[in-house]
């Protein structure tokens, strides 16, 4: 058995996310915000309370980038920071009510994005094994593979 990626496999998935981050760029923009807004949302959303650097470390961008987005967030009343109550020193990110709209709206793209990506011709067996083989290939990649191939290290 072999573990070697086709190139092509690689080029596949890459214009795959590339497409779908389009898709995403422009639905955000229909609420004049950005997809990177988006996904501030969705990891405070999945993880209330999050600090600028946690954040700005899940979503791979520098701190204050981040600052900047949650400006934009806080002024339209869809983010507030919080000092953290054992270090005043640190900002704790949570968000407000009037951030429900956009995280149901969010999640309406998600599955519509599912659905146009599946299409009627991806058998939902066929999904499930796609689903099980990217998270081994994401263990494999973050060297926490327990079964499949390992990455090799003796290079």
């Amino acid at each position: 058995m072999t573990c070697q990626p086709d190139v092509d496999f690689l080029s596949l998935l890459h214009e795959l996310a590339h497409l779908m981050r389009i898709k995403f760029d422009q639905r955000a923009r229909t609420h004049d915000m950005t997809r990177a807004q988006w996904v501030i949302l969705v990891k405070l959303d999945r993880s209330p309370g999050l600090t600028q650097n946690e954040l700005a470390q899940l979503i791979e961008v520098e701190p204050i980038t981040v600052a900047r987005l949650v400006d934009r967030l806080q002024a339209r009343g869809f983010v507030e920071r919080r000092h953290d109550p054992q270090d005043r020193r640190v900002w704790r990110l949570h968000l407000l009510p009037a951030a429900a709209p956009i995280l149901e709206e969010i999640a309406r793209a998600r599955r519509e994005m599912v659905a146009l990506v599946v299409g009627t011709n991806v058998p939902p067996e066929a999904l499930a094994g796609l689903e099980a083989t990217l998270g081994l290939m994401k263990a494999n990649l973050i060297g926490d593979a327990r079964t499949g191939c390992a990455p090799d290290t003796a290079a």
